[in-house]
């Protein structure tokens, strides 16, 4: 049987979007963006933010609840209860430590049927201490013998990620130019 790697926020999820729309309204009369416009992730540059507001803003919204009620994709969902028992399945995701338990309890809670591990490479944040295990989704994967499958929205993880040759699939988001659905990509998929 196959193993499918998975990115959480933005492939599992819309976290950027959701995230993006509480900004816009917190912004009122001033500069906002859509989430179409988001050609960099991390988008503070086209906010006019500096990094660390943005990372703040980020992790704020992760902690407030606002993350636990997030759909999953549809799409995505749709996918695993027609098709998700015939693979294995695994969480990889880059979140800070602080905020790993809300994106551990949000996989469980919505695909906790099909995914059954879930690994952290944790996002550094400033004044955040932790053994550096894993500094890459790669190599993590590496470290436990690799995947089949691997399915990101991060250009640069997934380029890692396939040198260790493992078919990998980019989440179409603004920010990484990939063309199509999220329905598309999971057809390819199976």
């Amino acid at each position: 049987m196959k193993t499918i790697a998975w990115d959480v926020d933005d492939t599992l999820n819309d976290l950027m979007r959701a995230w993006l729309a509480g900004w816009n309204r917190s912004r009122a009369g001033t500069r906002r963006a859509a989430y179409a416009d988001l050609r960099e992730n991390p988008p503070h540059k086209i906010l006019g933010i500096s990094p660390a507001a943005y990372l703040r803003s980020y992790d704020a919204f992760r902690l407030s609840g606002a993350y636990a009620a997030l759909p999953p994709d549809k799409e995505v969902l749709r996918w695993f209860r027609q098709r998700g028992a015939g693979y294995r399945h695994i969480a990889v995701t880059s979140v800070p430590l602080r905020a790993a338990h809300e994106s551990a309890g949000w996989v469980y809670r919505n695909f906790g049927r099909w995914i059954r591990t879930f690994h952290v490479v944790p996002s550094l944040r400033q004044g955040e201490l932790a053994p550096a295990y894993d500094a890459t989704k790669a190599d993590f994967l590496r470290r436990i013998g690799g995947c089949d499958i691997f399915v990101d929205d991060s250009p640069e993880n997934i380029r890692q990620v396939r040198a260790l040759g493992a078919r990998c699939l980019l989440a179409p988001r603004p920010w990484n130019g990939q063309k199509g659905g999220m329905a598309g990509l999971l057809r390819t998929l199976t």
